[in-house]
């Protein structure tokens, strides 16, 4: 299996692709990583040095990976954060021209625009790239809470409102959303959910609520795991299972180091052997 992976890269800790392509590697599949910003770190440690990449220079990228051959053999490709929307340009003609190679081949689109604690992070025109262009062309989208409420325009109070909203993101073309993170009204205190939609089908887990840090990356990670776990199974209710057992184990680890960065090598016996799995609930 080969993944195409276009996402953000930091050389200290583990966010866009330093948090996706291990996991990815750890399962056995072949990632061919183009980097949309090179970092030193992640922007949440509020000083970092680096440079983002523009759309040409991710084009170039992959017109050398197209004059290897190597698209063909591509089974997916996987985004993250885009940097500018001429990057994100650059992604859909990636995305275009796999397509072309393989129509086989899925596009899995991890929507970085926010959190509900920060609100908007990324620049202008992001936002609107997504809605109008990304979701469209995606077969698989993984928002966050806050991301499934701003690009549904819906609000995700309760578990009818979460599943509506997911519906109306599948309106925009794409077959499977996966929720990354959800609360409602019905979440215990003491949990955190997940949902997967397909086909006019929901299912829900619901994994413990651990006492972490300011921890980036799991977003990253648990996207490329679900992407992984779709191509393998051909089922969103699956995928959701293996991957919400594989990022509580990674952050459950990462929770009793007290590390503020994922501990993504030390666990990563939990990306092919979680030490605990949850029930998927149809929902």
């Amino acid at each position: 299996m080969k993944v195409l992976s276009i996402q953000s890269h930091v050389a200290y800790g583990h966010v866009g692709n330093a948090s996706a392509v291990f996991p990815m590697q750890r399962m056995g599949v072949d990632v061919m990583p183009i980097h949309t910003v090179q970092f030193s770190n992640h922007t949440g440690y509020g000083a970092w040095r680096g440079r983002v990449f523009d759309g040409p220079a991710i084009e170039e990228v992959v017109q050398g990976v197209e004059e290897r051959g190597a698209l063909g053999d591509c089974d997916a490709v996987l985004s993250g954060y885009m940097g500018s929307p001429d990057i994100g340009t650059a992604i859909l003609d990636a995305v275009a021209k796999v397509r072309a190679a393989n129509p086989g081949a899925l596009y899995c689109c991890d929507p970085v625009i926010g959190d509900t604690d920060s609100g908007v992070y990324v620049r202008p025109g992001i936002a609107e790239l997504m809605r109008e262009r990304a979701l469209p062309a995606a077969d698989i989208v993984t928002p966050n809470q806050f991301e499934l409420n701003l690009l549904s325009g819906l609000p995700t109070r309760t578990l009818a409102e979460a599943k509506a909203a997911a519906s109306a993101i599948q309106a925009f073309g794409p077959r499977v959303v996966l929720v990354t993170s959800l609360t409602t009204d019905a979440t215990p205190g003491d949990a955190i959910d997940m949902m997967a939609a397909e086909g006019g089908h929901f299912w829900r887990v619901r994994t413990p609520r651990l006492d972490l840090k300011a921890v980036s990356g799991a977003g990253d990670a648990v996207a490329a795991l679900f992407l992984v776990h779709y191509l393998r199974s051909g089922s969103a209710a699956t995928a959701l299972g293996m991957g919400a057992a594989s990022i509580h184990g990674l952050l459950k680890a990462t929770a009793e180091a007290g590390s503020m960065e994922l501990l993504t090598v030390e666990a990563q016996d939990e990306f092919v052997n979680p030490t605990k799995t949850f029930p998927i609930e149809a929902v």
